[in-house]
């Protein structure tokens, strides 16, 4: 990616590209030689085998190892909720940043079985992003600001970050993304969310609809896609995980929402999300295209559609398991057993 000096907000986003760090070499190397080492079969482990060489590339370390891991929680509101599109009033988000803040939700309770770090973010609940079916969702400005707010969800420091979202009237939102970023009818991106009914699921449809024929010749840069189509915690969730990316910190994806914030940064970068893992398969129907279309495959598929970093909080031990059994496990030669004839 070219270094852009036009001056525009979104450049100082999009020269943040040609700084990021690529995979540490050496220290994936080493993991896979370790591993091939391990008392085990070859791929007799299979996927945490693979999660081992990945966190040991990215945390650019051998060997890898999950100490602090945090989950981050971003909270949006948007106008488009004016036209229907969810089963929740848009209050309902600012309450459920309160049932954060007191330990109710259960994302609160995933973290604290599992010792898992949390912080939730509120982002202007007072002032909804702009009804993407008559205006966009945000100015440049407001855009660029709020990834960079993102940014400060790695400030403190973590070695494993999950990505998770909470907003009403946002998997309308993310719908409209993924319609934007890579084509197809409104109808293949929209699903029932937090459980609209089937004449929902079509007011979904239409809005997107609305605001991608409002946008219409304007929504080749991806950026673009996320001012005028998305919201304050898709692009605060992009902004975390450019920031992961510069200190080395592995992330984890969450669901459909937080897909779609991460497909804008693979949309401008194809190695974008290469630190990046899709921690499971969102019920939401339209999550299994949007994964096809930045090329992840998720660690596992529970039936989940809840958002708030649910999903990406429970892979946390399926990532710390791998690093543990990477890092603890006996070679052939220390523990006196045979290798393969």
């Amino acid at each position: 990616m070219q270094k852009n000096t036009t001056g525009l907000p979104f450049d100082d986003i999009r020269n943040l590209f040609t700084q990021l760090p690529g995979p540490d070499l050496a220290s994936a190397e080493a993991a896979r030689a370790r591993d091939a080492d391990l008392t085990k079969p070859s791929g007799s482990l299979g996927r945490l085998e693979e999660i081992a060489v990945w966190l040991s590339t990215w945390q650019g370390q051998h060997p890898p190892k999950v100490a602090r891991p945090m989950v981050t929680v971003f909270a949006g509101n948007h106008g488009v909720t004016a036209q229907g599109v969810s089963a929740y009033p848009p209050e309902v988000t600012q309450q459920m940043v309160a049932n954060f803040g007191t330990g109710g939700a259960a994302v609160n309770q995933i973290c604290l079985a599992n010792d898992i770090g949390l912080k939730v973010f509120e982002l202007a609940l007072e002032i909804p992003t702009g009804d993407i079916t008559v205006e966009p969702a945000m100015d440049e400005q407001t855009c660029a600001a709020t990834i960079a707010y993102g940014m400060e969800a790695v400030a403190g420091g973590t070695d494993l970050l999950c990505i998770g979202e909470m907003g009403i009237g946002n998997t309308t939102i993310a719908a409209a993304v993924a319609c934007g970023l890579f084509g197809g009818a409104p109808a293949d991106w929209v699903g029932p969310g937090t459980g609209v009914d089937a004449e929902g699921v079509k007011r979904k449809a239409d809005a997107v609809r609305r605001a991608l024929d409002l946008n219409r010749g304007n929504l080749d840069d991806p950026l673009e896609v996320l001012r005028r189509l998305g919201g304050r915690e898709l692009a605060a969730m992009a902004g975390a995980i450019i920031a992961a990316r510069s200190q080395r910190v592995p992330v984890l994806i969450d669901g459909f929402v937080a897909t779609a914030a991460a497909a804008v940064l693979h949309a401008l970068e194809d190695t974008a999300l290469d630190h990046c893992l899709a921690a499971h398969r969102s019920a939401e129907p339209a999550h299994t295209r949007l994964l096809e279309c930045i090329g992840k495959q998720p660690l596992f598929d529970l039936g989940m559609r809840l958002g708030e970093g649910s999903g990406a909080a429970l892979a946390v031990n399926l990532v710390r398991t791998a690093a543990q059994i990477h890092a603890g496990m006996a070679t052939f030669s220390e523990a006196g057993v045979s290798t393969k004839s």
